[in-house]
């Protein structure tokens, strides 16, 4: 049984926003593949890869924040912008895919 806490916090979820914010997880991810293609083509090694990963990470997060949540991811979000600076799992490992595809050609 749900404690009194979180019955509160599950009512602060609101549903047409938790459905809306399934298209951040696919901007993403195509950040995440033309950060890698980019990294591919440009011949990056190493450490400025990932540097060209964390940087398109951060240009994402900050214009889905600006434009998308009008500058209150908090409001969208449970963690704030967090959540959007938070790469996933599945991005990194995308990223470092689409990297070597391009490195390799």
């Amino acid at each position: 049984m749900a404690t009194s806490a979180e019955a509160t916090a599950a009512q602060l979820i609101y549903g047409p926003n938790v459905l809306s914010n399934s298209a951040i997880t696919t901007t993403k991810f195509i950040a995440a593949c033309f950060a890698g293609a980019a990294a591919g083509i440009l011949g990056l090694e190493n450490w400025a890869g990932f540097i060209l990963f964390v940087a398109s990470t951060l240009l994402t997060a900050g214009i889905t924040s600006a434009v998308n949540c009008k500058g209150k991811p908090k409001k969208y979000f449970q963690s704030g912008i967090l959540e959007l600076v938070n790469p996933g799992q599945d991005n990194a490992f995308t990223f470092v895919l689409v990297w070597t595809l391009f490195y390799g050609m």
